[in-house]
């Protein structure tokens, strides 16, 4: 049978080696930060990629102990003109140590600020620089939100921690908000991460009308995780979807190219949920504002309505008496103004009748004056020309048959004549 020994000493030759190796003791080693997380001391993941398909080849968890992070982050903040985060190619001096206990550990004593923005933040930016080239990094965030927004489509991994945590949130608010959520499922992790969450964004839009808003959520993990996010085309996809998009991916630390182009980036799934119930209670607060100005606005306007009711109770018996009163008074003065306008209009046409009535006096004095003389001048002429004067100058007058006779021709013989004298009539038979 073989000799066996404990892990205790297995542990301790495996540290005594590590330990006393000097290859592996302040060694300057190129990697990308991920995972960078400070508490006084920071502690980070060292990262190394496949150049071709940007998987983790190798990672290792490293620490920068309180006593050397303080100075190392200020000459990387002078140097870069930035802090130590995420994402970020550099050059430290490491040294590797075993504990039995607590394993493998990497301690950083120095970093070279020379070797600074790593490939993924470089090409985040590179991606942010086009996104603004092509000018559409800044269109979703123009998008205007419906108030409230309660009609939700999620895009998340099916039974994700970060989506149960998104619904129970946007469910258990004690303003019972009612929202209507979806799931369309993708992938959140991985090569394949991309299409996904673009083949779940196209069916969203295809049926756009029936949603406020979309929220694509992830809950936290590595930050080498989180590389797929860092995506040309599906920020392109997000900063042209029809609908406001809210990201909550990772944690509060984590930031990736959807951040720079959703209209609302929040820093994990539950303030997503939060967010969207403070903008539903906002709304809520609003109506309930308007609901109690209408209450005091309709309050007021009883209570005057009452007021003028009461007065015109009490009133009311008096109302007839007064308003005939006034009716009175306003037909006398009515009345007395009328009679006086009556008098001022008529003043001068009396005036103008007066004046009239003895011009037409005189005028008809004048005119039958005229008539008289006319009718004496024409009575004399009658009188000259009257048969009766031409009888007294010696005429006469013969008549055969009551008919004048102006010729003898028109007397037969036998013919009895009446001859017409100025003092009486001779009959005679014409021979």
């Amino acid at each position: 049978m073989n000799e066996a020994i404990s892990l205790d000493e297995f542990a301790s030759r495996l540290g005594g080696l590590i330990n006393s190796a000097p290859s592996v003791r302040g060694v300057w080693v190129t990697a990308e930060t991920s995972d960078v997380r400070r508490s006084g001391h920071c502690y980070l993941e060292l990262v190394q990629k496949n150049p071709q398909t940007g998987e983790p080849v190798a990672r290792m968890r490293a620490t920068i102990w309180r006593s050397a992070f303080a100075r190392i982050e200020s000459e990387f903040i002078n140097a870069t003109g930035s802090r130590l985060e995420s994402g970020m190619k550099v050059m430290v001096l490491a040294s590797a140590s075993y504990h039995p206990a607590y394993g493998l550990s990497v301690n950083i004593t120095d970093i070279d600020p020379s070797y600074t923005m790593g490939d993924l933040l470089r090409r985040r930016m590179e991606i942010v620089a086009r996104l603004k080239r092509d000018g559409i990094l800044d269109m979703n965030k123009e998008l205007s939100w419906p108030d409230p927004a309660l009609r939700v489509a999620v895009v998340s991994a099916p039974g994700a921690a970060g989506y149960g945590d998104f619904i129970n949130q946007l469910f258990t608010t004690p303003s019972r908000l009612r929202f209507s959520v979806r799931l369309y499922p993708a992938l959140m992790q991985g090569t394949a991460t991309v299409s996904s969450i673009i083949s779940a964004l196209e069916e969203i839009a295809s049926v756009d009308e029936e949603w406020d808003c979309v929220v694509i959520i992830r809950g936290g993990g590595a930050t080498s995780d989180l590389s797929a996010f860092d995506s040309y085309e599906l920020a392109a996809n997000i900063a042209q979807f029809p609908l406001p998009v809210i990201i909550g991916i990772g944690h509060e630390r984590d930031t990736t190219v959807l951040d720079y182009v959703a209209n609302m980036r929040v820093k994990t799934p539950t303030a997503a949920a939060e967010w969207l119930i403070s903008r539903g209670e906002e709304a809520l607060g609003r109506l309930d504002a308007m609901a109690a100005e209408i209450c005091r606005t309709v309050t007021a306007t009883l209570a005057g309505c009452r007021e003028e009711l009461a007065y015109a109770g009490a009133a009311l018996p008096h109302l007839p008496a007064s308003a005939i009163e006034r009716a009175k008074a306003m037909t006398d003065r009515l009345s007395m103004a009328l009679g006086e306008k009556a008098s001022q209009r008529l003043r001068p046409e009396l005036s103008r009748l007066d004046i009239d009535a003895e011009k037409i006096s005189q005028a008809s004095s004048q005119i039958i004056c005229r008539q008289k003389t006319y009718l004496d001048s024409r009575e004399e002429l009658m009188k000259v020309l009257s048969p009766t004067a031409t009888l007294r100058r010696g005429y006469s007058i013969t008549r055969v048959g009551g008919h004048a006779v102006t010729s003898a021709s028109e007397i037969q013989t036998g013919t009895v004549i009446v001859t017409t004298l100025f003092d009486g009539k001779v009959t005679s038979v014409a021979d």
